[in-house]
């Protein structure tokens, strides 16, 4: 079986890089001569009013800069790093972007605890986006998202100590990290320019992702070279795979207002296919992006029983975070993220999570960072009621400390290699199971698109 998993995902980098160099040769071969004119933090815009016929902006503006797009409609600092390959034809413009990370983990290093493991795995995900105009003032989108973290990492994801959500074979997930299912969005928008300074969208996923929370972790420079995902996965980036979502949403110059209906349901255990659409959950946000250097935002959820293990459990989700991105030179770049959110539902206390990570970049070599507070329930860590208070909350704190460096550059895609070391403090009641500050360690190879 491991032999399977290894050849798949040599396959899937093999593709991933193939697929690059070949698109990149079609758009020079079909346009030698056509020019992309940057701004200073290296993005590509068009106006309104421009002459050219292929949008070189925003996903949901023409007036806004390409760099702050992130994931579905939620907004990145102006100044943000542009990874993927750019490819034109006449009317219109695509980007492709991915991410493999071949590892190998181990969560308990000390072998102290009971809840340890260790895996060979490659989470992945692949994107290609495509927009034009429509008309003067329209601008269309499509954006589609895969991941085989299905067939890479097993039913039951990697190893990750504290992390919960989801599950497999009808029990919850703990202290694994679930895969993601290989549609992970597919979806469109218009735009409609009513100003240079005012936009009226409308976005529909199925699946895709709901205005509520900040940009999901995969798509945050602050986190691009993490491989793994924070335990905080499902306060903020739960809902960015959501099998049925509309939203529609209002820019006024610095500030965006939204609102959506989608699915509450988290997916279901069968990651190849598409889960029945209920709009049955509701959210609203605020983005504020005041200066190119920063991207804020505020947004609630009212959603409809998220987990399928926790019946008739709905979530009022509360989350307010903070992006902060500043080029320092040719290929220097500081990015972190501040983020903070509340799970609540009825009958227990609310479950809070806080979270800090940074990345400082230095041409090819890149140092990331992650702290997380988290409160997990007993009933999230699945511990036993006869030992533990289920309905009880139990504090984590986690620290990762990672060092990536390119170790080779092929085409416009690039290999890299990196460590990571974490290490946590939990609730002293849970040193039984875990240890008594348990550490946790891994080595990747990191395949990816360069620096726009």
């Amino acid at each position: 079986m491991m032999n399977h998993k290894i050849i798949a995902t040599c396959a899937l980098a093999f593709v991933f890089q193939l697929s690059f160099a070949q698109h990149t040769k079609e758009a020079h071969r079909q346009e030698p001569h056509k020019e992309v004119h940057h701004q200073s933090h290296n993005t590509a815009t068009s106006t309104m009013h421009g002459n050219m016929d292929v949008p070189m902006g925003h996903a949901y503006s023409l007036n806004l800069p390409m760099s702050r797009n992130g994931s579905g409609t939620a907004w990145l600092p102006d100044a943000s790093p542009m990874y993927g390959v750019m490819l034109h034809s006449k009317k219109w413009m695509y980007m492709l972007h991915g991410n493999i990370a071949l590892r190998y983990t181990k969560t308990d290093l000390g072998d102290n605890g009971s809840r340890g493991g260790d895996k060979f795995s490659a989470p992945n995900w692949f994107m290609a986006m495509g927009q034009r105009k429509v008309g003067r003032n329209g601008l269309f989108n499509f954006d589609v998202m895969l991941s085989f973290d299905r067939l890479t990492d097993g039913g039951a994801g990697y190893p990750l100590l504290f992390q919960t959500g989801e599950s497999w074979k009808g029990v919850p997930l703990v202290d694994k990290q679930h895969p993601h299912d290989l549609f992970s969005a597919l979806a469109i928008g218009y735009t409609h320019a009513l100003s240079e300074k005012s936009d009226l969208s409308v976005y529909l996923g199925y699946p895709g992702e709901p205005a509520l929370g900040s940009v999901a972790f995969m798509h945050r420079p602050s986190a691009l070279s993490n491989p793994d995902a924070p335990i905080s996965h499902h306060w903020n980036d739960a809902t960015h795979i959501t099998f049925g979502v509309a939203t529609l949403g209002f820019r006024y110059d610095k500030f965006k207002i939204e609102a959506s209906s989608f699915t509450g349901r988290e997916p279901d255990e069968n990651r190849f296919d598409f889960d029945k659409p209920r709009f049955d959950s509701y959210s609203g946000r605020l983005s504020y992006n005041p200066s190119k250097n920063w991207a804020m935002q505020v947004s609630h959820g009212w959603i409809k029983n998220p987990e399928s293990t926790h019946a008739h459990k709905d979530v009022n989700r509360t989350i307010a975070s903070a992006i902060y991105s500043r080029p320092m030179g040719v290929q220097k770049t500081f990015n972190a993220t501040a983020l903070w959110a509340l799970n609540k539902s009825d009958g227990h206390d609310g479950e809070n999570a806080a979270l800090l990570e940074a990345s400082y970049r230095v041409r090819k070599l890149e140092l990331y960072t992650r702290y997380e507070w988290v409160q997990k329930s007993g009933e999230e860590l699945v511990l036993n009621s006869e030992q533990f208070e289920v309905h009880d909350l139990y504090p984590v704190n986690a620290l990762s400390l990672g060092v990536h460096y390119d170790v080779l550059t092929l085409g416009k895609m690039r290999i890299a290699a990196g460590g990571q070391f974490n290490v946590y403090e939990a609730d002293s009641r849970l040193d039984d199971l875990y240890g008594k500050n348990p550490t946790s360690g891994q080595v990747f190879l990191r395949i990816y698109p360069s620096m726009m």
